[in-house]
């Protein structure tokens, strides 16, 4: 029997996906617990289209994500940090820190997406990764200078 799955089935597929399962594994176990439907053609056309707007809306988003990126290799962010008679910052840059400043700048960012590791706390220019999607990544230069 074909069914379309409507949420995932451990062993079985992930929903939407299209399935030939036997007879009584249907009628007994998926149909009644509302995990799949029937493959009817009305249903796997639904299906179709569903999967082609998805793809749509992630290479729409992709897209979006790579004109961002460009636009964040421009930007400088400047930090001012005090800083004591040998050199020594107090104080650092958190991944809170460039998100706010993107923020003002007009990126939407959120902090999860910023790759830094350890808050900067030297003195300098320091390059900073950002996320925006799982394969487009970003540089933002960051410059710490004294107070």
């Amino acid at each position: 029997m074909r069914v379309v799955l409507k949420r995932d089935v451990a062993g079985l597929g992930r929903t939407g996906d299209v399935k030939d399962v036997a007879e009584g594994y249907a009628k007994n176990f998926l149909l009644p617990r509302g995990l799949a439907m029937e493959a009817s053609a009305g249903e796997l056309k639904r299906v179709a289209q569903e999967r082609a707007s998805a793809k749509a809306k992630k290479e729409r988003q992709h897209s979006e994500a790579e004109e961002v990126a460009a636009r964040l290799g421009q930007v400088v962010l400047v930090f001012k940090l005090k800083v004591g008679p040998q050199g020594k910052a107090f104080g650092s840059v958190t991944e809170r820190d460039v998100a706010d400043a993107l923020e003002k700048q007009g990126f939407h960012v959120g902090h999860e997406r910023i790759q830094l590791g350890e808050p900067l706390r030297s003195l300098g220019a320091h390059q900073v990764e950002v996320r925006l999607a799982p394969d487009v990544r970003a540089k933002v230069t960051v410059a710490v200078e004294p107070e």
